[in-house]
């Protein structure tokens, strides 16, 4: 029996590229949608998305979190006008839709790992207009769910470690903050995740990240051991670096919802981040 057609928008993206490669593992056929061919805020190119496929995936967004200051309009219209349309037209077509969103939709105070009932409270434009999405696609008939994900990277995206290893190898000393607490974790783990969750289409809200907590400075001393590194890495504070727009510290996320769904258990951040830096 043919496996369904999956429509991947913004799928040639850090996620998206390593999601649209586990799907075709898994034997789905895939339709990859993403500039400049597609923009996702065109309602007429989204129309021809949706109904080109069973399933859509939603990784397209405005991911630039100090240029959302900036650029408010843009941000929403990507990350939050875009999503509710998305919803409509999917509910118009009967079709799920799967929708990716972030820790930043948090404050980063919470002293406990986040659950997907505490209350959302961003502290930046990026981080509010992903939430608007989240909301208006709650607000349409669309059968869907989402799936917030935290620190990720991968090989086809710009990322913290990738970042990190480039100015590691200038051999200057480096800060790196110790107090943003979270979880690195690989599109290749998210992408795993995402396709197991293809075959149950739930609703609702999940969180996913890799398994454990660790500092971005605890990560930077992680990559330069791996690496065999000799950098005088010294740990900082947020509030030493005056950028545009502000960060959660804390981006813990508690993932029992979205476990007992998953086909294996979540691996513990050190294994795939091994993995992403022997394959650099």
């Amino acid at each position: 029996m043919a496996k369904e057609t999956i429509a991947i928008l913004g799928g040639r993206g850090m996620l998206g590229t390593d999601l649209a490669k586990t799907c075709e593992k898994r034997g789905f056929r895939v339709r990859v949608f993403d500039l400049p061919q597609f923009d996702i805020t065109d309602a007429k190119q989204v129309k021809e998305a949706v109904d080109s496929a069973d399933t859509i995936i939603n990784c397209a967004a405005y991911t630039n979190v100090d240029a959302a200051e900036s650029e408010p309009d843009l941000a929403y219209q990507v990350n939050a006008a875009a999503v509710g349309r998305l919803g409509e037209l999917a509910g118009q077509a009967g079709k799920w839709v799967l929708h990716v969103s972030t820790d930043f939709v948090f404050d980063g105070q919470s002293d406990t790992p986040y659950t997907e009932t505490d209350a959302a409270n961003p502290i930046n434009e990026y981080g509010r207009t992903k939430l608007a999405g989240e909301r208006l696609l709650a607000q349409t008939s669309c059968n869907h769910c989402i799936i917030r994900v935290q620190w990720t990277y991968g090989s086809a995206g710009d990322n913290f470690p990738k970042k990190f290893i480039a100015r590691a190898k200038s051999g200057y000393p480096l800060k790196v903050v110790d107090d943003q607490i979270g979880s690195p974790t690989a599109t290749t783990e998210v992408a795993q995740a995402i396709c197991d969750l293809l075959g149950r289409k739930p609703a609702g809200l999940f969180h996913f990240a890799a398994e454990g907590y660790v500092s971005r400075y605890e990560t930077a001393r992680f990559i330069l051991d791996a690496f065999c590194l000799d950098v005088n890495l010294l740990p900082c504070k947020t509030s030493d670096f005056a950028g545009p727009a502000r960060r959660p510290l804390s981006s813990r996320f508690d993932c029992s919802k979205i476990k007992a769904l998953l086909n294996k258990p979540i691996r513990p951040w050190q294994g795939p981040l091994e993995d992403f830096l022997r394959r650099l």
